[in-house]
């Protein structure tokens, strides 16, 4: 059994980006809070596939398709999108409202991220 508090865990920088409660070693579980205009840039992962909920506010989690356009999938509170691993993406708050959303990647594989030009 493992159990903490989210209190007790930090966003990665500050006020925003991910707040993991758990990394490995079967997978993550966090959440992530982006203020208005924040991004995370292009990336894909090789070996995890990764889960969105969303909390509170909106966001565009873009994914690229195969002929290299990205589409744009806009999400609010309640929403849930899952990525498959080779689905690169990327996510931007185009809103005037901070966003709260769970994050889950599995299998764990540190490292396992890469970015997309």
């Amino acid at each position: 059994m493992f159990y903490l508090n989210e209190s007790e865990r930090e966003y990665r920088h500050g006020d925003h980006g991910p707040k993991y409660l758990e990394q490995g070693p079967r997978m993550n579980f966090g959440v992530v809070m982006l203020q208005p205009g924040n991004t995370v840039s292009p990336h894909v992962h090789r070996v995890m596939q990764e889960s969105f909920y969303i909390l509170e506010g909106s966001v565009t989690i873009s994914v690229l398709r195969e002929d290299g356009t990205w589409a744009d999938n806009k999400l609010a509170e309640g929403d849930y999108l899952h990525l498959e691993p080779g689905e690169a993406h990327k996510i931007r708050n185009e809103s005037a409202e901070v966003l709260r959303m769970v994050v889950t990647a599995a299998p764990y594989a540190e490292g396992d991220k890469e970015s997309v030009g």
